[in-house]
C-alpha cells in the first residue's frame, strides 16, 4: 500500500498548480499525484486555445473575475521567467450592431470594476491596432491578453514538481473507488492518504460522488472544434465577437497562436460522452446513455437556451456555418484558406440539478478529508495559479499534516 499526506487526483494544470502551491507552503509534506493518462495535459489543460484571458467577461462578484487578472499576471511572469513560449499579441472584441454594442459597453464596465487594463476604441483606432477587424462604431482592446503553449506550460510545471523529493507523480493510475475514509483503490494500487484533492476534470464529479460530494450537479460535455487558417498574415491580434448572452460561451473567434499562426474556433457543440473528441474514440456506453438523457431533459425544457444552442452549434460540424461565422469578424478573408480541423477540446460544464441552470463559475466542495474541484471551466487555465492559492488556503484550514 502507498501512503502519502496529500493525494492529488488529476495532473492537469489545476491539480499540478495546487500541488505546487501546497509544496511552497509545506515543503516537507508528502504529495502524491495520480493521473489516469500516460502523461499530463492530454485533456482540457492541453486542448484549450492557450489564451491567457484578461478578465473582463466576468461579473465582479464571481471567482472568475477574482482570479483572472492576477492569474494572467502570474502565468505571464511564469512563462517569461522560465523562457516558455508566449505571444503577447493582445485582443480586440468587435460588435455587429446596436444590441451588441450595448453589451460591449457592459463588458468595458466589468473590466473597469475587475481592474483590467481595457480600452474602448473607435473604428479608426481599431484599424490601427488590428487593420482586418470589422466592428460597429466601437470595439474593445485588451493589451494583456496573450497566447501560450498549454502543453509546454503544464510540462514545465510537472517537471518542476517531480524534481522535489516530497512529490511523486504516477501516470496510468486511474482512480477507481474509495474503500474507507482515508483509503482508495486505483488502477494498480491501494493508497492511504491524510487528505485528497480532486482535480480530475472531466471525471471530477465521479470522484466526488465516492465522497458524497457534488450531489446537486451533473456534468454536460461540450465539444470545441477549431480550424486552421492557412495565412498567418490574416490578423495581428485575437479577434473575438461580443458573446451571445443567451449561451455563456464566447462564440467562434480568431486566435493568434503562440507561434504566430491563425486558427478559428471553438464551437460549443453538445458532446455525447466525456472524451468525445472524434468518431467513436473513448466511447463509453453508460456515459453515453446518462449524458443523452440529461441532454434530452435540457432540450425539452430549453434550460439555459440549450435547444437553441444545440441547433446553432451542431450546424458548425459543417464547415460552411463555421467559416461564415468566423468571416463576419474580418474586413477581408479568403474562405478557401480555411484548412484542416485541429484537435478538439471538451469543456466539462456543470449543470445544477436543483434548477437545471448552467453553473457559470468555479465550484469547490469539501467533504470529510477531501476537497473537490467540480467546475473549473474557462478561464481556468488563466486562473490556475491564483485559484490554486485560494484552494490551498481552504485546504490548509482543514488539513493537519
Amino acid at each position: 500500500m502507498l501512503k502519502t499526506d496529500i493525494l492529488v487526483v488529476g495532473a492537469g494544470i489545476i491539480g499540478l498548480s495546487i500541488a505546487r502551491e501546497i509544496n511552497s507552503r509545506e515543503p516537507d509534506a508528502k504529495i502524491l499525484i495520480i493521473e489516469k493518462e500516460p502523461q499530463p495535459a492530454l485533456h482540457a489543460s492541453g486542448r484549450n486555445s492557450g489564451v491567457l484571458h484578461a478578465g473582463f467577461y466576468y461579473t465582479p462578484d464571481s471567482f472568475k473575475a477574482k482570479f483572472s487578472v492576477e492569474g494572467n499576471r502570474m502565468l505571464t511572469e511564469y512563462c517569461l521567467s522560465n523562457n516558455l513560449s508566449i505571444n503577447r499579441c493582445g485582443k480586440v472584441v468587435v460588435a455587429m450592431n446596436d444590441k451588441e454594442l450595448e453589451y460591449l459597453y457592459e463588458l468595458k464596465s466589468r473590466g473597469d470594476k475587475n481592474g483590467v487594463t481595457l480600452d474602448l476604441i473607435d473604428e479608426k483606432q481599431l484599424n490601427e491596432i488590428e487593420p482586418n477587424a470589422k466592428t460597429f462604431k466601437n470595439a474593445l482592446f485588451s493589451p494583456t491578453t496573450s497566447t501560450v503553449n498549454p502543453k509546454e506550460v503544464v510540462s514545465r510545471i510537472s517537471s518542476e514538481l517531480i524534481s522535489k523529493k516530497s512529490i511523486t507523480a504516477i501516470y496510468n493510475e486511474g482512480f477507481i473507488k474509495r474503500v474507507k475514509k482515508s483509503r482508495l483503490l486505483t488502477k494498480n494500487n491501494e493508497i492511504s492518504c491524510k487528505y485528497l484533492i480532486n482535480a480530475a476534470g472531466l471525471y471530477a464529479d465521479n470522484v466526488a460522488g465516492q465522497f458524497g460530494a457534488g450531489e446537486n450537479y451533473i456534468l454536460i460535455p461540450f465539444k470545441g472544434l477549431y480550424m486552421k487558417y492557412n495565412d498567418d498574415t490574416l490578423i495581428r491580434r485575437h479577434i473575438y465577437p461580443v458573446p451571445d448572452k443567451r449561451y455563456h460561451f464566447l462564440g467562434v473567434h480568431f486566435t493568434k497562436t503562440v507561434d504566430g499562426g491563425v486558427k478559428a474556433g471553438p464551437t460549443a457543440i453538445p458532446a455525447l460522452w466525456r472524451e468525445n473528441y472524434s468518431g467513436l474514440s473513448n466511447f463509453k456506453f453508460r456515459e453515453f446513455i446518462d449524458i443523452l438523457l440529461a441532454d434530452a431533459r435540457l432540450y425539452l425544457n430549453n434550460s439555459f437556451n440549450f435547444r437553441d444552442l444545440a441547433h446553432t452549434e451542431i450546424r458548425k460540424y459543417g464547415k460552411k456555418k463555421f467559416i461564415d461565422d468566423a468571416a463576419l469578424l474580418t474586413k477581408s478573408i479568403d474562405k478557401s484558406k480555411f484548412g484542416d480541423r485541429l484537435p478538439a477540446g471538451i469543456r466539462a460544464q456543470l449543470v445544477d440539478t436543483r434548477n437545471y441552470k448552467l453553473v457559470n463559475d468555479f465550484i469547490m466542495e469539501h467533504k470529510d478529508n477531501s476537497t473537490h474541484i467540480l467546475n473549473a471551466v474557462s478561464p481556468a487555465f488563466t486562473c490556475a495559479f491564483s485559484f490554486s492559492r485560494y484552494v490551498t488556503d481552504k485546504v490548509m484550514e482543514r488539513l493537519d499534516i
